[in-house]
Order: structure tokens, then sequence, then C-alpha cells
């Protein structure tokens, strides 16, 4: 239990620093007056005019961030993942049938998310296009791998008592 603790610990210490990175390059946008148009999808929904670089919403300094200069929230991304997969595999050794709702529903969350990002011109959404898509199709892989591993062990032992 100890070894799954540290990595999280490790795990969410990079996510915390990679963060503050990636926040602090994205705020980039506020000087930048050509992008507040393409670039700031949650100032947009929260329905706020844009008049200085200061009405922009801090979350659009993610996206940004992740559109230009995409080194930091790749690294964000990456820890999330990891985090994910330490906490998938610990369910995978506790609860099959938690594992299997945690890595099915995981593999959706990134398949969703490829799927908005999918005609980015920018160099960095091709790059979250590409993480998002292939950690969704991984995840749906463990799910149906866990749930044959699971139908198996079923299989065996109701033919035992048989």
């Amino acid at each position: 239990m100890f070894k799954y603790i540290l990595q999280l610990i490790i795990g969410i210490f990079i996510l915390a620093v990679s963060t503050f990175i990636a926040w602090y390059e994205g705020s980039a946008i506020i000087d930048n007056s050509l992008e507040w148009k393409y670039s700031t999808p949650f100032t947009d929904l929260f329905n706020i005019d844009i008049t200085n670089g200061r009405d922009i919403s801090q979350l659009d300094y993610f996206v940004y961030s992740a559109k230009f200069q995409p080194l930091f929230p790749t690294i964000m991304m990456v820890c999330v993942l990891y985090i994910l997969s330490v906490i998938g595999y610990y369910l995978i050794k506790r609860n099959t049938n938690w594992a299997i709702g945690f890595w099915g529903l995981t593999g959706c969350i990134c398949i969703l998310l490829s799927g908005l990002i999918f005609n980015s011109p920018t160099i960095g959404g091709r790059i979250f296009f590409g993480m998002t898509f292939i950690s969704g199709i991984l995840s749906m892989a463990i799910t149906v791998i866990v749930w044959l591993r699971n139908s198996k062990h079923y299989l065996i032992v109701k033919t035992k008592s048989l």
C-alpha cells in the first residue's frame, strides 16, 4: 500500500509543479490580442466580453499554453494518466469489477476528449489528440483484458463447482 501512496504523492507533486508552469506560460495570452478570439473557450462559455487581457479566464491560460507551448501541459497530462494508472492498477489487484468500470470510464473520457480536439491546427492540439486517443484506446483494451480475465476466472470457478 505504501508504494502506491508514494507514487501518488510523487505524481501529484509533479502535476502541481507542471500546472503552475503551464499556467504561467499561458498567461502570455494577455498580451496576444490576436488569439483572444481563438484561444478563450472558457471566457466565451462564461459570456464574458474581452476588453483587455485581464478579462480572460484563468482556465484559458491552459488552453493557450497547450496550443503554443505544449511541454508542460503534456507533462500535466502524463501525470494525470500516471495517477489514474496507479489507481487503476490498485483496483485491479483489489476488485476487478471496480477496475473494469474505472478503466472503461477513463477510456470513454479520453476518447471523448480526443474527439473535441480532433482537427486542431496547432502542434499542441495534435499532441493532445494523439495522447488522449491512444490513452483511451489503451484504457479500453485494459478494460477488455480485465473483463476477459475476470470472465475466464468466473467460468473456471463455476465449472469446478459443478
